[in-house]
This record gives C-alpha cells, sequence and structure tokens, in this order.
C-alpha cells in the first residue's frame, strides 16, 4: 500500500511530543527552575500568556473543524480526502502544530515556567521532522499542483 492509500505515518507523533514536552516541561520547571522576570513584567507576560493560550486553543479548535466540514481527517494514518486551504489554512498550512506550539509557550508565559517555552520550540522541530515532513510528500502525491501553488501562497508554519 502507498503513502497516497494508506497516510503518510503511522504514529501519532505530534500529540506525543507535545504531551511529553509539557510533561517534561512541568518536571524540569521543579527539579531544575529557571529564573523568571520580576513584576511588573511578569505580570504583564501573565496576561499575554494567556491570551495566547486562548487564541491557540481556538485556532486547534478552528483547524479541526474546518477539516470536519472539508470531510477529511485530522488523522495522519488516514490519507487526506481534500485539500483544505481555507481557515486557519490560508494563514498556515499546519495550524494544529502551530496552536500547540503557541499553547506551550502561553503557558510558559503565563506560568513564569521558561521550560515550556525552550521544550514548545523543541516540540515544533520534531513534529517537523516525524510528521510534516513525512505528510508534505503525501500531500503532494494526492493533490500535485494544486498543492504546489498551495505552498507557494501559505508557509509551513507562520
Amino acid at each position: 500500500m502507498s503513502v497516497v492509500e494508506r497516510g503518510p505515518i503511522h504514529f501519532p507523533w505530534p500529540p506525543i511530543l507535545y504531551l511529553a514536552a509539557i510533561l517534561a516541561g512541568v518536571a524540569l520547571s521543579w527539579v531544575v527552575p529557571l529564573p523568571w522576570l520580576g513584576e511588573p513584567l511578569a505580570g504583564m507576560l501573565l496576561v499575554a500568556g494567556i491570551a495566547l493560550g486562548v487564541a491557540a486553543v481556538a485556532m486547534v479548535m478552528t483547524a479541526i473543524h474546518t477539516l470536519h466540514r472539508a470531510k477529511t481527517t485530522v488523522r495522519l494514518d488516514r490519507p487526506a480526502q481534500s485539500l483544505v486551504q481555507n481557515g486557519p489554512y490560508s494563514i498556515s498550512r499546519n495550524p494544529i502544530y502551530l496552536g500547540n506550539t503557541l499553547f506551550m509557550i502561553g503557558i510558559g508565559l503565563a506560568a513564569g515556567m521558561p521550560w515550556f517555552i525552550i521544550l514548545a520550540i523543541v516540540a515544533a522541530f520534531l513534529t517537523q521532522k516525524l510528521a510534516i515532513e513525512r505528510e508534505e510528500p503525501h500531500l503532494d502525491q494526492r493533490f500535485g499542483k494544486k498543492y504546489r501553488d498551495y505552498c507557494k501562497r501559505v508557509r509551513r508554519w507562520i
């Protein structure tokens, strides 16, 4: 069975990576706390972090809803049924992964836990290597020029 028929990956790397990053962020913040900014900047970052976290959750939920409306799957072990280019997909080719990353950064800012910010970047890098770079050839094979044109208009992350 080809990648076009079965989907780009078989293991759900992205949710596992982000969950592991969150757990590691909590553990590292407890075991090896990093210095954080004092007031009044910490208070402003709390508000900014909460706003970023809420916006990130809204982006993820909207992206998933957009995929469902297009009758295509969120799961990477199944082939894409359609190329979604509207909603959050008109801003980022990977709004769910972007939202996950921004959510972790928001937690880090709000809670004053720099490990979350560091590990968000690590999780995003690993997600790109283990999921996005496998998903892109799948989409190219399934949708051809239409997907390549979309890639020229919309960036991978932001």
